[in-house]
């Protein structure tokens, strides 16, 4: 079981020292220094559950759509969300391979 357990933290410690990984922390820093950039993700973030709570209303969906369209228009944004689906589809990877190996050890 020890062995499993190093394997998991080398597969942890791989993709964490990735080079994408290491650029979205490095921009994640850099975009909490943006207060306008933070502005627009904390109100996102409360029309979100104001959007949930109106049961979906169009008048709270309309000025979501165009805080994520600004959002969508900061480069160091659109930067973070390309570095960040490259780590998703490496943890991704990651988990399919151990189901098909697991499912390979059970049939």
């Amino acid at each position: 079981m020890e062995e499993f357990y190093k394997a998991i933290e080398g597969v942890i410690e791989c993709i964490v020292n990735s080079f994408e990984y290491q650029e979205c922390i490095k921009i994640k820093k850099k975009m909490e220094e943006n207060q306008e950039l933070m502005n627009i993700i904390e109100k996102i973030k409360k029309l979100q559950k104001k959007y949930v709570q109106s049961n979906y209303s169009g008048s709270v969906k309309k000025e979501l759509d165009e805080l994520k369209e600004k959002l969508s228009t900061i480069p160091i944004y659109v930067i973070y969300l390309q570095k960040l689906a490259i780590i998703n589809e490496k943890i991704d990877y990651v988990k399919d391979s151990l189901n098909d190996y697991f499912n390979c050890l059970m049939n």
